[in-house]
């Protein structure tokens, strides 16, 4: 439709047509063509693997065949990053994967969980504090669609809440892969002393759905989610307190203002 070279990483999410037309593939691993959808197989796939990490790729089972089992139908949805899958139909297909379906669930679209962390344990009102960490996806996919990316703070006892926007992109956060995001925050010269806690907000960036918990990314891990919030709780505590000397914030880094 667009030509012979696959969307690149530069052109993803510019908005433009190209940028924007996703794939669906109706017989999914029917046999080794899925049943024409592919004409030279390997050069098709590997348009397809190319593109899809920046498009959305889904589509639906349609016969049974020695193809069509778990394994080549795990084996596809890894290589060409699958987001989006009819459970529906075809039903004997889908039967035949038994319980590796849940594996296709779970898996389908992204997975991002929490690797590690590192963060300053003390700051001062008016100074910086510093955060690393690493999101791994473990799913066939990457986010397609924009997604805001906090850093909260929120006081463990007055709840107020204090909010840093990341510039990172979890849409590129490719699949089976780790991102590193590491910045240095500056704090408000009058935020509140006392402890705060630091969560990870992944929401919808419309604003009519910025705050509305189930449109936010909740990640993999255990004991991690808000589910009256929306908020990914990093197990963390910043402890806020007095300085005796001016402390100092450079140009680069990340303002954090109070939220709502």
């Amino acid at each position: 439709f667009y030509g012979a070279a696959a969307l690149t990483s530069a052109e993803a999410f510019s908005g433009v047509a190209k940028a924007r037309v996703g794939h669906h593939d109706d017989c999914f691993v029917a046999d080794a063509t899925d049943m024409g959808t592919y004409v030279n197989v390997a050069a098709d796939k590997a348009y397809l693997a190319a593109e899809n990490l920046y498009l959305p790729q889904g589509g639906e089972t349609c016969a049974v065949s020695t193809f069509s089992t778990w394994t080549n139908a795990a084996q596809e949805m890894t290589n060409l990053h699958w987001s989006f899958l009819n459970q529906d139909y075809e039903p004997n297909v889908l039967a035949s994967w038994g319980a590796n379906i849940d594996i296709a669930k779970r898996k389908l679209g992204y997975r991002l969980s929490l690797d590690a962390g590192s963060y300053s344990t003390v700051a001062t009102p008016g100074g910086q504090f510093e955060a690393t960490f690493s999101i791994r996806n473990d799913g066939y996919a990457a986010p397609f669609n924009p997604r805001g990316m906090n850093l909260i703070l929120r006081h463990t006892g007055l709840g107020a809440i204090y909010l840093a926007k990341l510039p990172d992109d979890p849409r590129r956060f490719a699949p089976g892969s780790s991102t590193t995001v590491s910045h240095v925050f500056c704090l408000p010269s009058d935020i509140a002393a006392g402890a705060y806690a630091l969560l990870l907000s992944l929401s919808d960036p419309v604003p009519a759905l910025a705050a509305r918990p189930e449109y936010a990314i909740r990640l993999a891990n255990q004991n991690t989610w808000e589910p009256s919030t929306g908020y990914n709780n990093l197990s963390h505590a910043l402890t806020v307190g007095p300085s005796l000397t001016t402390p100092s914030c450079s140009a680069e880094d990340i303002t954090v203002s109070l939220g709502n």
